[in-house]
C-alpha cells in the first residue's frame, strides 16, 4: 500500500517554520506529507545552486511538490531538477514582474542589505513584512512560525527574493493566490485560482481550503 501513495512536500515561506502547515491535513490512504525546512545558505550560493541542495531532501520519486511565499519561488526552482507530479505555489509570485513596488524600489536603491539586521532586532516589523500587517494582534502566535532568524539567513534570502529572475510562470505549475494577499498584491492575474478572503498566510486562516481542495488539484 505504501508504494501507491503520493508523496506531498510543503516547503513554508521566508523564515518559517514547517509548522505553518500543521492544519493542513490530506487523505491518509492516498497521501503522506512531508515537511521540508530552511537550511543556512553557503556564503554566496544562488538560488540555483540552493535549489537544487534542497532537491536532496526529497526522497521519493514523482512527488507533490508545494512552496509557500519565497518557498513558492524556491520550489519553482527545485522543479527544475527533479520530475514531479505536480507543482503548486501558493501565496507567492509566478515572475519576476509580479514583485510588488516597495520591493522593486530596494532593488534600485540596495537599501534591502540593511533590512534583515532590523528585523533581527524588531520581531514585529519582521513579521508584518513576512504575513502583513494583520499578524501584529496575534504576534505571540506568529513568533512561533517565524522560526528562522538568522542574520546570514535573512540577508540572503530578501536578495534573492529581490533578484529573481523568471520572466514568465511555469506553466505547468497551479498557481493558488489570495484575492486579499498584501505581500504580493499583484499575484492574482492571469492563470491562477484565487482564494475568497485570502490574505498571505492563508495556509494557516484557510487550512479548511486547502484540506478540502489540495486532493482535487493533486489528482486532476
Amino acid at each position: 500500500m505504501s508504494k501507491d501513495l503520493i508523496h506531498v512536500y510543503f516547503m513554508p515561506g521566508m523564515a518559517a517554520s514547517p509548522v505553518i502547515f500543521e492544519h493542513i491535513k490530506l487523505p491518509e490512504a492516498q497521501f503522506e506529507i512531508h515537511w521540508l525546512e530552511w537550511v543556512l545558505p553557503i556564503k554566496n550560493e544562488s538560488l540555483q545552486d540552493y535549489a537544487y541542495r534542497m532537491t536532496n531532501n526529497i526522497k521519493h520519486d514523482n512527488v507533490v511538490l508545494l512552496g509557500v511565499s519565497f518557498g513558492g519561488i524556491l520550489v519553482q526552482e527545485m522543479s527544475k531538477f527533479i520530475n514531479l507530479r505536480k507543482l503548486i505555489v501558493v501565496s507567492s509570485i509566478k515572475s519576476k514582474h509580479e514583485l510588488p513596488k516597495r520591493l522593486k524600489v530596494l532593488k534600485v536603491t540596495r537599501a534591502y542589505k540593511v533590512l534583515p539586521t532590523q528585523w533581527l532586532a524588531n520581531i514585529e516589523f519582521f513579521a508584518k513584512f513576512a504575513f502583513g500587517k494583520s499578524v501584529v494582534k496575534r504576534l505571540d502566535l506568529y513568533k512561533k512560525y517565524l522560526s528562522v532568524r538568522d542574520k546570514q539567513y535573512l540577508d540572503w534570502a530578501i536578495e534573492q527574493i529581490i533578484f529573481w529572475d523568471q520572466q514568465h510562470p511555469n506553466p505547468n505549475a497551479v498557481y493558488i493566490h489570495g484575492e486579499k494577499d498584501m505581500v504580493f498584491p499583484h499575484s492574482c492575474h492571469g492563470n491562477c485560482i484565487v482564494v475568497k478572503g485570502g490574505t498571505h498566510i492563508m495556509v494557516i486562516s484557510k487550512y479548511k481550503w486547502f484540506n478540502e481542495n489540495l486532493p482535487k488539484l493533486i489528482l486532476n
